[in-house]
This record gives C-alpha cells, structure tokens and sequence, in this order.
C-alpha cells in the first residue's frame, strides 16, 4: 500500500478542502500531506510559518505538529490539525478560505507559479488508549516516526488490544515516546484495517537502538505469539508496517 492509497483521498489544489466522509461527533483530528512543486518547499514553508498558522488558529483551528520526511524526494510537508468535531472543521475552513488575509498571502506566495501539486488527507480518531497530545517543542527538536500498520480483515482490534495492553508500555520502557494514536474515521478506505501512529526519539540511531531493545525483549516475544495464537495469524498483512521518519520544521508546535 503507498502513501497515497492509504490516505485514500485527495484535493488537488488549496482552493478545495477535503469534503466529510461520513462525519462523526466528538474531537476530529486531519492528517493532512502536501507535495510541493519542484523548488517551492521552501516557499510552501515560508508561507505556512508567516501566514498559515496564524490563520489557522484565527478560524478555530488547532495546530498540531508540522514535518518533513528525512527521504524527501517527492517534497512533502506533512501535518496534522484537530478540531472540535467534523462540523466545526467543515466551517473552520469554509471561513479560512475565504478571508481575505489568506487570499492575499496566497496570491503573494504564488505570484511565479502555485506552491501546491496536491494535497492527501485522511480524518483520524484518537484511540481510546492513546495518551492526550502534548504540543510542546523540546531543544534540540526530536526525530519524529510516523508508523502505519495494516491488519487482515477483522483484525483491527486484536491489534489494538495489543498495543493497549502491551505494546505502548513496551515502547516507553525502551526510550520511546509515544505520541499519539488514531485510527482513522469509518468511511474512508482501509479505515477498519488501519492503525496510525507517532513516536518520537531523541535521534534515529535512538530509534534505531530502541527498537532493537524492544524486539529481543521476552514480554514483548510473549505478547507478540500470544496475540497471533488468539487471532490465528499476524496481526498486519504482508509488508504490513510502514514507517516514514520525519524532522519537525522550524515552527512546528510539536517538536
């Protein structure tokens, strides 16, 4: 699955939000992943640091953490928003995109050429075992791993029964951070198969290390086999889990 088929929709430009797909109630987080033209990641940045996020923040928003890939090669800025509930998020960006202070940085920024070649996003929903957001800038920055993990059919919440009872502690015993949890909202493709998550590591040679612990950890052997004897097999497909290390940008909250 590539990145594009698991975020399962996309907007082609700025001018079009990415519409509901079957709305629930309660805090609505959206992943959001732009990929810039060629020689404009720069400028796509430079926009969101002076302009973008104020905006946000004046129409409701909430600005979680902004990122580049360390492999980079398709320039991509990828970043998160939450909202109250998708009704809010729908009339956040109604708003947004039509105030005149967004219009008149758009037009400046794009004066030699739009910034933008598309836009994916995907609605996500905290699990009920992910810890609360902390949005808080460490120095130096962290190194931040975004993982996705697709499960067989019926699977998803073996899964989460084992990363709520076993592997998110395992992670922490090893040094890692654990920042948030989604899966994302019903209605969109491979919703009900997929787990999505942040972790955060002092460097990658942290990561690195870290997961080397938890691997050969015996708990972790033992929960690992367990879960699959319980399910009858792995709990992720074949070339299941995707992992994309990432470097917060220079005005990210989270950091």
């Amino acid at each position: 699955m590539n990145r594009r088929q698991f975020l399962g929709t996309s907007a082609a430009s700025l001018a079009m939000p990415m519409m509901s797909h079957g709305a629930e109630g309660g805090p609505c987080h959206e992943m959001r992943i732009y990929y810039a033209h060629e020689g404009k990641l720069d400028a796509l940045n430079a926009r969101f640091r002076d302009h973008t996020l104020g905006l946000f923040r004046k129409h409701g928003m909430t600005n979680g953490g902004y990122f580049l890939p360390k492999e980079n090669a398709d320039r991509r800025l990828v970043y998160f928003l939450s909202y109250p509930d998708r009704k809010a998020r729908d009339a956040s960006w109604k708003a947004f995109l039509a105030d005149p202070d967004w219009r008149a940085a758009a037009a400046a920024s794009e004066k030699d050429g739009p910034l933008v070649a598309r836009v994916d996003a995907l609605f996500l929903k905290p699990t009920d075992y992910s810890p609360e957001l902390k949005l808080e800038r460490r120095d130096p920055p962290r190194v931040f791993e975004w993982r996705t993990y697709t499960t067989p059919p019926k699977l998803l919440a073996n899964l989460n029964e084992r990363f709520r009872r076993h592997t998110c502690g395992l992670f922490a015993k090893h040094g890692m951070t654990n920042v948030i949890y989604w899966n994302p909202e019903a209605g969109q493709p491979a919703a009900d198969v997929t787990l999505t998550y942040l972790l955060a590591h002092d460097s990658e040679e942290a990561a690195a290390a870290s997961f080397k612990a938890f691997r050969a950890d015996p708990e972790w052997t033992a929960a690992r086999e367990a879960s699959e004897k319980a399910a009858g097999g792995s709990l992720t497909v074949p070339d299941g889990v995707k992992s994309v290390m990432m470097v917060p940008t220079d005005y990210s909250p989270l950091a």
